[in-house]
């Protein structure tokens, strides 16, 4: 009988995720088989659900950050070392795929999270193409992506813990220039909040200010390196008032947006001192628009505003070292709430969206 991989498939927008099995691929040289031991559910599963990201060719199977073991490798599979993986080995990967290094965004202005070849697992690849999404018993490695080995200090728990936020602030504190000494304000206490929260006091920056709710997520916040919580019961005004009184008058240095919801965008604007940074990583998806007076709230301030859009193999290195050289002085583990099966994505994917947790993950 041939080998299948169960897996919970999103069908479609707003439709029940259902647990269906895929057959196993057949294996090209350079190719390997994952066997997965968790992946995150993220702000992007509930995006995906709601029908929010354009050119998702449902039915799809989700998870697009994961840990596992090697189960099976066809040829040889190196590490950019040009070290072979071997099977049983522990590894993540690169979630993007298919970037081609020879477009103007790739070779011209270096911006290769907008290269238009560019794919994604979980997101960007449906059923069709193959089991390429982590919310399965196995994911497809297919030739030429990008695996990195998992050190003995990191914990894999503690890793998907990270996840998808954890790289994400990687690439959001690397475009704040977040230096030794900055003040730094984090609008959003989800996963990429936490994870920036965390990376800001871990490079010395003081004060790290946590905005966002709930309260259960702001004392997590403290944990993971916020020296001030405001929950968003505070109005807006008031909000920047505190900041203000935190930094003498000033406001901060950096503020990352994480929050999601297009009204941080003005309040990150509003909280950032004369000539500081804001670093906009939240809006993923299109949920509006907002008004912003570009005299008072950037023109006059010197303001500078950074996107951040997604990831390259670099911020996905560099969290793996981060865990495995930091990762005993904060609480990343204690992040995860819940866990689910395959037959329990729904759920998951509802505690994620309703904000019932702070990290949810699937243990196929």
């Amino acid at each position: 009988m041939p080998k299948t991989i169960r897996a919970a498939v999103m069908v479609a927008p707003r439709k029940p995720i259902e647990v269906r099995e895929l057959p196993w691929p057949t294996l090209e040289p350079g190719a390997a088989m994952l066997k997965t031991l968790y992946s995150e559910v993220c702000g992007t599963d509930v995006h995906l659900h709601h029908g929010k990201l354009a050119g998702v060719p449902y039915p799809i199977v989700p998870g697009h950050v994961s840990i596992g073991h090697l189960a099976e490798i066809r040829g040889t599979v190196t590490d950019i070392e040009g070290k072979p993986f071997h099977e049983g080995d522990l590894v993540t990967f690169l979630d993007v795929h298919e970037t081609c290094g020879r477009c103007y965004e790739c070779l011209v202005t270096k911006q290769t999270t907008r290269c238009p070849s560019r794919r994604v697992y979980g997101i960007s690849y449906g059923v069709n193409d193959g089991p390429l999404g982590g919310w399965a018993d196995h994911i497809w490695m297919k030739p030429g992506v990008k695996l990195l080995r998992i050190p003995k200090s990191v914990d894999p728990i503690s890793f998907i813990a990270g996840g998808c936020g954890l790289v994400t602030a990687v690439h959001a504190v690397e475009r704040g220039d977040v230096r030794l000494g900055s003040s730094v304000a984090v609008l959003g206490a989800g996963p990429v909040g936490q994870a920036a929260l965390a990376l800001a006091a871990l490079a010395g920056a003081h004060p790290v200010i946590a905005i966002g709710a709930p309260a259960s997520r702001l004392e997590f916040a403290k944990r993971m390196g916020a020296s001030h919580t405001i929950d968003l019961d505070v109005p807006p005004e008031d909000r920047a008032a505190q900041v203000r009184a935190i930094t003498g008058g000033h406001g901060v240095d950096v503020v990352i947006e994480a929050a999601g919801d297009p009204r941080a965008v003005p309040q990150a604007l509003d909280l950032v001192r004369d000539g500081g940074r804001v670093v906009i990583a939240g809006q993923y998806t299109n949920h509006g628009d907002v008004s912003i007076n570009p005299h008072t709230q950037i023109n006059k301030k010197h303001a500078e505003i950074r996107g951040c859009w997604g990831c390259d193999y670099s911020h996905v290195h560099r969290a793996v070292q981060i865990l495995a050289q930091q990762g005993s002085a904060l609480p990343w583990a204690d992040s995860i709430t819940a866990k689910f099966g395959i037959d329990q994505a729904n759920e998951a994917l509802a505690a994620v969206e309703n904000r019932t947790v702070i990290k949810a993950v699937i243990v196929p």
